[in-house]
């Protein structure tokens, strides 16, 4: 068409639907306040309520929570953990979701599951999974020992425990991507003589980047929040092993309330900066679907 994009109105698109699901203004109204009373009841003044109690006794006692030396240490273990385990999942991430949608083998199914299992299990178990295996009477425990080497209740086990419960969320996030794009550009691609990482570099990642993006923001997301896997592996180490979920709670089990609330405010606002990035991405996608939808005119 050489008239420019297609454009389409809302309300063209609208008559276009059938009229089986065309509700009335009635019963959207009514199913959007039920969402949104659900949201600012169970999200938001939650998060809100945060806020209150950490600016409750002042600005002062606010900086002074997030200044101590506690919580810091327990902010740049949590962002540790955050980069090693999030670079680590989005290359297995990418990896599985290779494999799976590009590939026939035997046991796809079993490692699709294996995949799902974190989403399963608790993240209760999934830390003790570590001290069984790294614990003093654990399965490597007492190599370790002999060796000097500690896992458990220390970094490394963290990042183990961290990695576990994070890993689908790459995985998840790519593999129907990548299924609903299929394999056809990357065998045109290979038919004209590119090579397996050509292929990967400039014909796979440019199709799944956006959806790449979005897994690891979710993936960071979850590390920094994770608690219950943490908790069973750190040792509760004041100052050393405490994340800011950890740190956090023990603020609040010693009624240090004002203190609790401003650390939990900070981890608040790592969240809401993600859910920014996160909205970014999404508006930057679906900016790219009306410019694939016209070229797909033309």
């Amino acid at each position: 068409m050489a008239g420019g994009a297609v454009t389409v109105s809302l309300k063209e698109k609208a008559a276009q639907r059938p009229k089986h699901i065309n509700e009335s203004t009635a019963v959207r109204i009514v199913l959007i306040s039920i969402a949104l009373l659900f949201l600012v009841a169970v999200v938001l003044l939650p998060l809100l309520s945060v806020f209150v109690e950490a600016f409750k006794k002042g600005t002062d006692v606010y900086f002074a929570a997030l200044r101590d030396p506690d919580a810091l240490s327990a902010l740049k273990l949590t962002l540790t953990t955050a980069v090693i385990a999030v670079p680590l999942n989005t290359v297995f991430g990418v990896a599985a979701a290779w494999a799976i949608t590009k590939f026939r083998f035997r046991g796809k199914n079993i490692l699709i599951t294996l995949i799902d299992l974190p989403f399963a299990v608790s993240p209760v178990i999934s830390g003790l999974v570590f001290v069984l295996l790294f614990g003093a009477q654990g399965f490597f425990g007492p190599w370790l020992a002999d060796h000097d080497i500690h896992i458990l209740f220390a970094l490394p086990a963290i990042v183990l425990a961290t990695t576990f419960v994070t890993f689908p969320f790459v995985a998840r996030e790519l593999i129907p991507l990548m299924q609903a794009q299929g394999v056809q550009e990357e065998e045109a691609a290979a038919s004209l003589g590119a090579k397996g990482w050509q292929i990967f570099w400039r014909v796979t990642l440019p199709n799944i980047k956006w959806g790449l993006l979005y897994g690891v923001i979710l993936c960071n997301a979850r590390a920094m929040g994770e608690f219950g896997a943490v908790s069973v592996v750190s040792g509760h180490i004041r100052g050393e092993t405490n994340t800011l979920p950890l740190h956090i709670e023990i603020l609040y089990n010693e009624y240090q309330f004002a203190a609790s609330f401003a650390v939990a405010s900070l981890l608040v606002m790592l969240a809401v900066l993600t859910l920014i990035i996160k909205s970014f991405i999404e508006w930057r996608t679906n900016a790219k679907s009306p410019e694939r939808s016209a070229d797909d005119a033309h």
